[in-house]
């Protein structure tokens, strides 16, 4: 075993203990979502902060995805450069320092820093960890495992919320200071845990340890045996992905532009773009807003009904992960966007018919439905480029996430339940748009993917034919053989007949 795959092979051989692991990573941003939604009430924290305004509130929120934006940028060269399990454990370590400073804060500036600081760290796991999941995993069970990551978002809010609720009980300004503290704890066991998990093969087959690549492969995929089916058949393909990559793959972002990536790289941004103008942000960064012009100003009965979205948000991506892989990603992609554009419209709606200009806790004025239970109980219940492509889309992310919130406290400030109407309207562009370009991808590998793509604009994206990108063991290996430089780069069973 090589210097780059020293791990407990025990561990390790359960793609699901390997991929699930990493998405702690995507649970330090659901902390970070938490633990600024659940202090935008507290007294103590809004005189710390010179009782911070809309303009003020967004700026620190949006602080965050703004670090987030030079993360995600940076994730080619670092995951590429020094793999994608220490690119993992430096985002846990990058994550340690930004909530120090969040907790020692003396002042918005020192706040602001350790968000953007920490916000690096998030843009780095969000766009590693996806990355590191899809590369270890088979195709059968990868929507499954990148639907994780999502999930420990879920439960990254939920669980920094609580904490956030119990300390909400403590007077003075540790009731702000001791949740930013505790969000270091996951940080510490992913950069720990980390170790003792295997890289990517594709990572380690590219620089040139073809046989850690195989190991890890075997473990992972076969029991430990190199010449099993699967793990001949993901070698084998790996292999021709790294060749084309050598030769034709993109040197720079303008190779994204060259012809048959443009519309790849579009969908992928698109796709993180609709994640955000969803309007997701505004029931998750600011829920305490949403509640209070709900009609729900106690603060406590506040944070009591936030908690029912967080509930929510866990529960119902349990679908997404058990069907992800049996449904398909259309599917569950034009749904949702229905729905969310559905229930925007009807939250706009019933603050718009029931509510009025007042004044909240913070002593701003907003839009607030005063004395109509039965509308506050309607609004809370509802609920070859590979590398640089991907850091493109998640670029995509943070940039619509910075502006959005950034833009939310102002704008719930100012045009008032107009603003889920603006939403619900992007939901439904994102329906058509979904519909019309992204074609289904479920229980192909990678590499099948590009076969898709490689029919140009003749495919209709809501009938792609199953066959279409299929290969068969032996098709892959034929192709491998005619591939260019594969001097030293044997496919298992080569190996084993040299060997013998």
């Amino acid at each position: 075993m090589g210097k780059y795959t020293s791990y407990n092979a025990r561990i390790a051989s359960n793609p699901y203990v390997v991929g699930s692991f990493a998405c702690i990573g995507g649970g330090l941003f659901g902390l970070d979502i938490s633990s600024m939604s659940g202090v935008l009430n507290n007294h103590s924290y809004l005189s710390t902060f010179g009782f911070p305004g809309p303009s003020a509130q967004g700026a620190i929120v949006a602080s965050m995805p703004a670090g987030s934006l030079i993360g995600a940028l940076s994730v080619t060269q670092l995951a590429d450069r020094i793999g994608r399990k220490k690119t993992i454990i430096l985002a846990g370590v990058i994550w340690v320092i930004g909530s120090v400073l969040q907790c020692a804060a003396q002042n918005r500036g020192m706040l602001v820093v350790g968000r953007i600081i920490s916000g690096m760290s998030v843009g780095l796991s969000s766009a590693v960890v996806p990355i590191y999941q899809s590369e270890i995993t088979a195709p059968s069970i990868r929507g499954r495992m990148v639907s994780l990551q999502q999930w420990s978002i879920t439960w990254g809010i939920l669980i920094q919320y609580f904490i956030q609720f119990g300390c909400s009980y403590i007077d003075g300004v540790a009731s702000f200071r001791i949740p930013w503290g505790l969000q270091m704890i996951p940080a510490i066991v992913l950069s720990a845990g980390m170790t003792v998990f295997p890289e990517s093969p594709r990572f380690l087959f590219d620089h040139g340890h073809e046989d850690d690549a195989l190991q890890v492969l075997a473990d992972l995929h076969g029991g430990g045996d190199k010449n099993h089916e699967l793990v001949v058949l993901e070698y084998e393909e790996i292999k021709q992905q790294v060749y084309f990559e050598r030769t034709e793959g993109a040197k720079s972002y303008l190779d994204l532009l060259k012809p048959g990536n443009p519309r790849r790289v579009m969908l992928g941004m698109s796709l993180q773009m609709w994640s955000q103008l969803s309007g997701m942000n505004i029931m998750m960064y600011y829920i305490i807003y949403v509640f209070e012009g709900a009609g729900l100003t106690g603060r406590r009965s506040n944070l009591i009904a936030d908690s029912v979205q967080y509930v929510l948000n866990v529960a119902m991506t349990i679908p997404a992960i058990i069907y992800i892989d049996k449904w398909g990603r259309r599917p569950m992609l034009l749904v949702g966007t229905l729905l969310m554009g559905f229930w925007m419209f009807l939250v706009g709606g019933l603050q718009a018919r029931f509510g009025q200009w007042g004044e909240t806790v913070g002593g701003t004025t907003s839009w607030l439905i005063h004395d109509h239970g039965a509308a506050t109980r309607a609004v809370i219940f509802p609920l070859k480029i590979r590398g640089k492509a991907v850091a493109l889309s998640t670029a995509s992310n943070w940039t619509f996430n910075t502006a959005l919130a950034f833009a939310v406290p102002p704008g719930l400030n100012t045009i008032a339940w107009k603003t889920y109407f603006i939403f619900g309207t992007f939901n439904f562009a994102a329906f058509i748009h979904i519909f019309f370009m992204y074609p289904e991808t479920v229980g192909r590998s990678l590499e099948e993917v590009e076969d898709i793509f490689k029919q140009g604009h003749v495919f209709s994206a809501w009938k792609i034919e199953r066959h279409v990108g299929k290969k068969t063991l032996a098709e892959v290996v034929e192709q491998s053989k005619q591939l260019p430089g594969r001097k030293g780069a044997e496919s298992p069973d080569e190996k084993h007949s040299a060997e013998a």
